[in-house]
């Protein structure tokens, strides 16, 4: 149905023409054509199409053109102006004239020529003339065609004509293409412009003349001449079919091509710098530009690189210039190249579909027969033409560059060319079918595409044919040289090489630009034709295919001669073409089992197994296996052989590599080895040796060392195997002392194993030289043994001295040192010439021979005598029988040496005699010193002699001991001595007595303790010596301090004070048990210092540990005197004594717990009510500090104080009214206090109640003990109190009713405005809603309480005149009494039970002050009446606009409504900072206005929640200016039992005993770990956050004391943090000395209670733990530390006094709530004169 619609509009429809803007077309088309010399590329390929032979190309200038200018000779340089613009081009060739169906297809675009043989495409070619002109205008034969743009407009209009018969024209027969410029411009580069058309006439069919004029002068002649052609047939090795079978190549032609060139010297001035060389051989030369081809027929070129030539110039640069010399640059300058194309006729066959689609694209049918050519420059043709132009023009280079394919990547391809390079060093030229822009072949459009790479393949085919054709003309050559000889004369193979490597340069692919698909295929076409795989390329040994030839490697140059490899000049000039042999394993580099090959073909030389040993040792091996390694090193030792010669009988012989064993390395101990002499044959010869790593050798092929032993065993074989004496070693004395010289040399650094193996083989050989022949090692001796002439002693021929290494040799080979001692002694010492002195010489001379055994001996023989005559006669023998007194013998080691100290010691001593005069330095001393002769006596013995009874004899022992003791006795310790009594010393008595080192002390002080002292007569440094204690250790002063501890006050005050200096000895465990240990005399007295008491009667003296006893203070002569006891020894002395648990005052625990213990004495010592009040107020306040345990005791026990009324008795009655008291009701009732149980108390929160029942005991009414009684367990008095309300009949319509509401109403913000200490139950703005707070009045209110208090019961009526309630959720209900006047305090009391969580009597005073109050009383009184009211009507006026806006559905708020709700935001958050209040003015606070108000803003809290609220406020708080002053205390933050409801304010004297007390409850912190979780919010730097963590939620450990503050560190911090706090100390000592000790005197609170602590990270910045306030380093060092080393004190003192204050406020109040800021303003307010005046100091310093 669609189609027959369509159909039916389609016949009711008219035609209308379809317009083309022709301009716009044409600029288009031309807009694809990129190139240069575009317009020139196409008019050539036309005139090549029409069979020219010849073309003619002109540039005329509009003086040329009008016939002005002048042609005479002497001016033409200077009329040849290349610069000069042109106006004019014309083109013209001698081919085929237009034929009629020519003159019609040239007004057609985009209608090629149908022609299948011609070159034109796409019917564009022509219009590119457009680029250039407007109005082309054609002449050929005798007929014109003229171009141009009707009305000057976008439409092309043409006209044709014939050209009159009278008009002689040269040109007639020529085809003529006149181009008026659009734009007169300098017409192209011309040296840029002949190169292109040398290019381009290399590949026409027909044209062989292109000349170039200028204004009438010929610039160039190019020329082109064929030679002689040769066929040949595609060699069998190759496949001649492409991949898809439609392109076969028959037969292969090659031509010979002569270009040459001549043009004038101007046109080489005017030409572009040459690209210079690249930086590379196998470097990609830069991308060229683009040029357009012709319709099958694209040539594309490249010189080996990625992306062809340079680029030129556009054809209006300005030229480049040479140097103006005077020369005629119209002189002619020729050159030419010959360059072999080598043309391939291929046979097309196409499917019948390719061949329409491909009619399609181009218009024509594809040829069936097509040729595709290469151009090739042989080496030789290319050397020619290089020479040819040597010396020209250096900076444009060659007209052939390019074209002659420079590879050195020097010139520049142009000619009939797209830009697509082939990636080779030639041109090629085929029938590809390029892109409409023509800026590469077309490898998209997919039956295209399948042509293109089909003739790529035909392109890679004939560029492999090139190459084999050349390179079997080189194999046939080298043949051809090589017959009857050896091998190639150099010069001959040298020419052979660069010719091959010409080639392999050549056709070294590179990646083609723009397509790289382009070399990437021509490429797989130039590998893949081969059919066997093979591939020719040039070797050391000729021409040979690729797989047979190795890669050059020079680490194989050194000894391998016979594989073929190719020539390192080959290898490094192609190396882009042996990179894709080898890629493609075409060519192979050299392997292992080539060089087994090569070693098992011939026995290698010295030299050459040398280097192949190195190349072993380097070869990598990492990744093969093990057995695969040792196969590897089997098969290459068993193939090598090397030839070497004996240096010894000079003849040649083989080794085999598999032979050696052993390895000469001379770079070790082995080095002494004579290199000369004879070697074993199983060690690598040294000639090799010593040239190679032969280390790494021995570890490659398992070759041992060539060690001493076995060449010393080869020269102990050789006299068997040759019979040669020279080098027998039992015979020939000389040759005997060369081996002896050389073991002597290496002996020292031999191996034990070694020198055992050395001498195992000489000790049994006659190898000695001695003065009576060749003897055995055993049968000789040392010169220095010649002590009778009939020994052999040794003798080197040659004169070798023997001593050094040398002697210890022969030592060890067992050469005798000495005689035998025993021989000495029968031969020499029976005859009597020797004496003890010469006995002791003989033996230092032989010393060094003697063996330990014979030391030992020595040591032992009993031959020496001491002074004095022993033993004048021989037991039994008469006196006068005997000829002369005998000496008994001693061992050396008995005796001393002659000293006259020693003698003055009566020790025995040597019997030396005078001559020669013993000497301690000399030989002999020494060797008796080492026989053991004692030189001084052993320490034990000395000190012996020192704790002799004589005291001529200890005086001299001592003191040589002091003398000697750094030198001789260093080993000294008293402690290995301490049963000797060797020390002088005086007893405390004064008596002198001979004392153990561990019993006498240095410091004479410790005397009062019993211990002994030195000796007043001993020097100093004797003492020092003699390492004495300087005072006694703790372990000893601890029994003393138990057992012996004086009652008398006096001497244990200096105890004490001695101790004090004692601390840092004392270690926290002896700390501990001093604490509980009874050794502080105490009386139940305050003072014990004074004289007059010290001189009188004392109390008696009890003994009691530290932990029991207390600092004595004011307090200590009142009341906790007679609780605690109290000690005072001095500062000193009490400073050991609380280091040892004595403290400042009893804790707050403690107190407790002595209450509990017994009430009642608690309650009778402290002087009554009052003053027992003071003791609970204290528990009270630091009842945090209360253990558990305490608590519980106080729970069950009758310790808290309690008061009722009762009734006077008469007597009690009368005299009250004679003292004068008038009351009617206080004279019938008193007060009765008692202690009891907390249970059995209540706690008034009702006074009405409280005035019913007044016979049951109550809490006295203040705020801390009444919050201690209910932490105890007392209860509520409304608890125990049930009210009920009965109501009679309702009055409608009260008026009194509506008043009331409006009255409680209108009055409520102002005291929810007043009362911010406790939390409501409701919002006013909920109460203020209608219907949820009624109001109604009754006729008759009745109230019925009933008490039901442990076992009282009563029951009480009376009417009242106001009540409220509420009964869940539900509205608030309150009856007013219409019987009477409705009591204020009874509607305040009732409401203030309904809307606030905690109410208390004060609560109910001041909402009944504001009803019963004029409005303007209250304003005189305090009451910000105005900014209340007027907040409120802002409040309800917002909420009416709201409710407005909604209604109306428009925007929620303007920006006034916004600001307006914002100022009254922060009106409310501002509290009770407003207008009327005041502040007691002085001159020390005006000053610090500004700033006290801004840091008290900072812990500033919103507003009661039942205040008028709009939402919740979210703007911060704001910044208060001077103007506005600090709140005034006066208001009900404190509920004080004073409180007065008509003043409405607490008592001053109430206020400053609060902070006396918060003040007062500051406490030490004696723990050393600090554990807190947080129970409040933590420190936040942000102003509108909460300020610190009152129960500091970290663990701390204590560091140390730092100047008078304990320093903590948190525990989570790094691994050295008490290191990194100990490198705080300067910080911290300005912290605590500088800053906080002035503060805390304004606050007048103790340095213990203030702690300094450090954490790592986190926001606290201060915290109070049970009354010890901890400040932090890390914010200090932060904010403060800099400004303080500037001395700027003022921020730091500031800061940290506020800081200070608010933690001394919570020791009154935990949280962070209205009564807290109260008294954190009252703190600070009642101390800012100090800190005006510490302020105004800091200023004047």
């Amino acid at each position: 149905m669609a189609n027959l619609d369509r159909n039916a509009l389609w016949s009711a429809g008219h035609d209308e023409s379809v317009e083309v803007n022709q301009r716009a077309l044409i600029d288009k088309v031309l807009a694809r054509y990129s190139g240069e010399f575009t317009v020139f590329r196409e008019l050539l390929q036309n005139s090549d199409d029409a069979a020219s032979k010849a073309v003619e190309i002109r540039f005329e200038t509009k003086e040329y053109l009008n016939g002005t200018k002048t042609d005479t000779p002497a001016t033409v340089i200077k009329q040849i102006d290349l610069k000069q613009p042109v106006h004019q081009w014309t083109f013209r060739n001698n081919g085929i004239v237009f034929r009629e169906e020519d003159w019609s297809r040239l007004k057609k675009i985009a209608e090629g020529n149908p022609d299948e043989e011609k070159i034109g495409a796409f019917g564009v070619g022509f219009y590119s003339l457009f680029s250039v002109t407007e109005e082309p205008f054609v002449k050929s034969g005798d007929k014109w065609m003229g171009f141009y743009w009707k009305d000057k407009k976008d439409q092309l209009f043409a006209r044709r004509g014939d050209l009159p018969d009278d008009i002689e024209d040269t040109y007639r027969q020529w085809t003529t293409f006149e181009m008026e410029l659009r734009e007169a411009v300098p017409m192209p580069t011309a040296f840029d412009f002949v190169r292109f058309l040398t290019s381009s006439i290399t590949f026409m069919a027909h044209i062989e003349n292109v000349t170039v004029w200028f204004d009438g002068h010929r610039l160039a002649n190019v020329t082109k001449d064929k030679g002689v052609s040769k066929q040949m047939p595609v060699p069998s090795s190759l496949r001649s079919k492409s991949d898809a079978g439609m392109m076969t190549m028959k037969t292969v032609k090659t031509t010979s091509l002569n270009i040459s060139v001549e043009v004038m010297r101007l046109v080489y001035t005017g030409g572009s710098e040459k690209r210079p060389p690249p930086r590379a051989a196998h470097a990609p030369p830069e991308s060229i530009k683009p040029a357009n081809t012709g319709f099958f027929s694209s040539l594309f070129s490249s010189l080996g690189g990625s992306s062809g030539a340079s680029p030129t110039p556009p054809s209006m640069a300005v030229p480049l210039s040479e140097p103006v010399v005077e020369v005629d640059q119209t002189t002619p300058i020729s050159s030419h190249v010959v360059l072999s194309v080598f043309s391939g006729e291929v046979d097309v066959t196409l499917p019948q579909k390719m061949v329409a689609e491909l009619h399609r694209s181009t218009k024509k049918n594809p040829p069936s027969k097509l040729r595709l050519e290469i151009i090739y420059t042989g080496k030789d043709e290319y050397d020619a033409s290089k020479k040819d132009e040597e010396g020209m023009f250096e900076k444009t280079g060659s007209l052939f560059q390019g074209l002659r394919a420079d590879l050195d990547g020097t010139g520049s391809a142009r000619g009939h060319a797209t830009a697509q390079t082939t990636g080779i060093g030639g041109h090629m030229s085929a029938r590809f079918i390029p892109t409409v822009e023509r800026e590469s072949i077309d490898l998209v459009d997919r039956n295209v595409a399948v042509w293109n790479k089909e003739l790529l393949y035909i392109g890679g085919l004939l560029s492999r044919v090139a190459y084999e054709m050349e390179l079997s003309n080189v194999r046939n050559l080298w043949a051809g040289a090589s017959v009857g000889k050896d091998a190639l004369e150099q010069e001959l193979r040298e020419w052979l090489q660069k010719r091959c490597l010409h080639a392999l340069r050549f056709f070294s692919f590179q990646a083609s630009t723009p397509s790289p698909i382009v070399s990437n295929l021509v490429e797989a076409a130039f590998f893949s034709s081969s059919l066997d795989g093979s591939f020719p390329i040039i070797s050391t040994v000729g021409v040979l295919d690729a797989r047979d030839v190795r890669i050059f490697d020079p680490t194989y140059a050194g000894f391998i001669k016979s594989l073929p490899v190719i020539p390192q000049v080959v290898a490094l000039s192609a190396q882009s073409m042996v990179d894709t042999l080898r890629g493609r394993g075409m060519l192979k580099e050299i392997a292992f089992t080539d060089v087994l090959t090569e070693l098992r073909s011939r026995p290698l030389t010295e030299a050459e197994m040398i280097e192949c040993l190195k190349w072993r040792v380097n070869l990598n091996t990492e990744g093969i296996r093990p057995t695969h390694l040792a196969e590897l090193r089997r098969e290459f030792l068993d193939a090598a052989v090397f030839s070497t010669t004996d240096g010894v009988k000079s003849e040649e012989r083989l080794i085999l590599l598999s032979s050696i064993k052993t390895v000469h390395i001379p770079r070790n101990a082995t080095t002494a080895i004579p290199t000369d002499g004879p070697f074993p044959e199983h060690t690598l010869p040294y000639s090799i040796s010593r040239q190679l790593k032969v280390e790494t050798l021995s570890s490659l092929f398992g070759w041992t060392d060539l060690t001493i032993p076995m060449w010393l065993q080869h020269l102990l074989s050789l006299p068997i195997q040759n019979g040669d004496s020279k080098t027998d070693l039992t015979k020939d004395a000389i040759w005997a002392e060369k081996v002896l010289g050389v073991l002597a040399r290496v002996w020292p650094s031999l191996s034990k194993e070694d020198q055992v193996d050395i001498v195992g083989l000489l000790r049994s050989t006659t190898c000695i030289p001695t003065k009576f022949g060749m003897k055995e090692p055993s049968q000789s001796y040392f010169l220095n043994a010649n002590v009778f002439p009939d020994l052999p002693i040794v003798s080197m021929p040659k004169g070798t001295v023997v001593k050094g290494p040398m002697e210890k040799l022969l030592l060890a080979l067992g050469v005798q040192q000495h005689v035998d001692l025993q021989l000495v002694f029968k031969r020499m010492m029976q005859t009597g010439d020797w004496g003890i002195q010469d006995l002791i010489h003989y033996l230092v001379a032989v010393e060094s021979s003697l063996t330990a055994l014979e030391m030992d001996r020595l040591r032992e023989t009993v031959a020496f005598s001491k002074e004095g005559v022993e033993n004048p006669t021989a037991e039994g023998t008469p006196a006068t029988t005997q000829e002369a007194p005998r000496k008994i013998k001693h061992r050396a080691r008995e005796l001393y040496e002659p000293s006259p100290v020693l003698r003055e010691l009566g020790l025995p001593i040597l019997a030396w005699g005078t001559t020669p005069k013993w000497r301690s330095s000399s030989d002999e001393a020494k060797f008796l010193y080492k026989l053991g002769l004692k030189r001084h006596p052993p320490l034990k013995d000395l000190l012996s002699l020192a704790a002799n009874d004589n005291a001529e004899i200890w005086r001299v022992a001592l003191n040589y001991f002091i003398l000697n003791a750094s030198t001789k006795y260093p080993e000294y310790n008293p402690e290995t001595f301490a049963s000797l009594s060797y020390v002088p010393a005086h007893k405390p008595d004064g008596t002198s007595f001979m004392g153990k080192p561990n019993e006498v002390f240095m410091d004479s002080e410790y005397s009062i303790m019993g211990f002994s002292a030195v000796h007043t007569s001993l020097p100093a440094y004797w003492a020092t010596t003699l390492k004495l204690p300087k005072t006694p250790p703790v372990n000893m002063i601890l029994p003393i301090l138990k057992d012996k501890m004086p009652r008398d006050l006096l001497l244990a005050r200096k105890w004490f004070e001695l101790l004090s200096g004692r601390l840092s000895d004392f270690s926290t465990r002896d700390l501990q048990y001093l604490s509980n240990l009874d050794f502080i005399p105490t009386t139940s007295r305050a003072s014990h210092n004074k004289e007059k008491e010290r001189r009188e009667q004392v109390p008696p003296i009890t003994m009691l540990a530290p932990n029991k006893c207390y600092l004595s203070k004011e307090s200590s002569t009142g009341f906790h005197s007679q609780l605690f006891t109290f000690v005072d020894f001095g500062s000193r002395a009490n400073s050991f004594l609380m280091a040892c648990g004595v403290r400042t005052e009893p804790t707050v625990d403690e107190l407790a717990q002595i209450l509990v213990a017994d009430p009642r004495k608690f309650y009778d010592l402290s002087g009554g009510y009052d003053r027992f009040l003071i003791e609970l107020r204290n528990i009270a306040v630091n009842f945090r500090g209360v253990s558990a345990s305490t608590r519980n005791r106080m729970k069950r026990t009758a310790c808290l104080v309690a008061s009722r009324r009762v009734a006077r008795t008469l007597p009690e009655k009368r005299l009250s009214r004679k003292a004068g008291d008038d009351s009617d009701d206080e004279d019938e009732k008193k007060m009765e206090h008692d202690l009891l149980i907390p249970d059995q108390i209540a706690i008034v929160d009702d006074m009405a109640a409280h005035i019913m029942f007044d016979t049951i005991y109550t809490a006295p009414q203040e705020d801390y003990i009444e919050q201690l009684y209910t932490m105890l367990g007392s209860p509520l008095l409304s608890s125990v109190v049930h009210e009920e309300y009965k109501p009679s009949t309702e009055i409608k319509d009260s008026s009194r009713a509506l008043e009331m509401r409006r009255l409680v109403l209108e009055r409520l913000p102002l005291f929810l405005h007043e009362r911010t200490h406790g939390k409501t139950t409701m919002t006013y703005s909920w109460l203020n809603t209608p219907g949820n707070f009624l109001v109604t009045e009754v006729g008759k209110l009745t109230l019925v309480r009933t008490l039901q208090f442990g076992k009282t019961k009563a029951v009480k009526t009376q009417e009242v005149s106001a009540t409220a309630g509420r009964k869940g959720s539900g509205p608030v209900q309150m009856w007013i009494g219409g019987n009477s006047q409705v009591d204020l305090y009874e509607v305040s009391n009732s409401l203030c039970r309904v809307i606030l969580q905690h109410h208390k009597p004060n609560d109910s005073l001041l909402f009944m002050t504001i009803l019963s109050t004029d409005l303007r009383a209250l304003r005189r009184r305090g009451f910000n009446v105005d900014r209340v009211l007027r907040q409120q009507k802002a409040e309800r006026e917002q909420v009416t606009r709201e409710q407005q806006l909604v209604a109306n559905n428009q925007p929620n708020t303007s920006i006034e409504d916004k600001i307006s709700s914002q100022q009254s935001r922060q009106l409310q958050q501002l509290g009770s900072i407003a207008n009327g209040a005041d502040l007691r003015d002085s001159s020390s606070t005006k000053n610090l206005g500004n700033l006290f108000s801004n840091f008290r803003s900072k812990f500033q809290k919103p507003s009661s929640p039942l205040l008028p609220t709009a939402g919740t406020p979210t703007q911060p708080s704001p910044v208060y200016n001077e103007t506005i002053k600090p709140r005034d205390p006066l208001s009900p933050y404190s509920q004080g039992p004073q409180w007065n409801s008509e003043q409405g304010v607490t008592p001053q004297a109430n206020i400053e005993r609060n902070v006396k007390a918060a003040i007062e409850g500051c406490r030490a912190e004696n723990n050393a770990m600090v554990k807190s979780q947080a129970s409040m919010t933590r420190v936040k730097e942000a102003i509108d956050e909460g300020y610190c963590d009152t129960m500091g939620a970290i663990s701390l450990d204590l560091v140390g004391i730092m100047g008078r503050f304990k320093v903590y560190a948190a525990t989570n911090g790094p691994p050295h943090a008490k290191a990194a706090i100990e490198n705080m100390r300067p910080a911290i000592t300005r912290f605590g000395e500088l800053i906080i000790l002035p503060l805390i005197g304004i606050y007048n609170i103790p340095s213990t209670s203030v702690q300094i602590f450090h954490d790592w990270s986190g926001p606290l910045i201060a915290f109070n733990r049970n009354g010890s306030l901890f400040l932090n380093l890390r914010y200090y060092i932060a904010w403060h530390d800099q400004d303080v080393q500037n001395r700027n004190f003022v921020q730091a003192y500031t800061s940290w006094y506020f800081s200070l204050a608010h933690e001394i406020a919570h020791n009154l109040v935990h949280p962070h709530n209205s009564e807290h800021e109260f008294y954190f303003s009252t703190i600070c307010e009642q101390h800012m004169l100090g800190l005006s005046n510490l302020l105004r100091l800091e200023n004047q310093t």
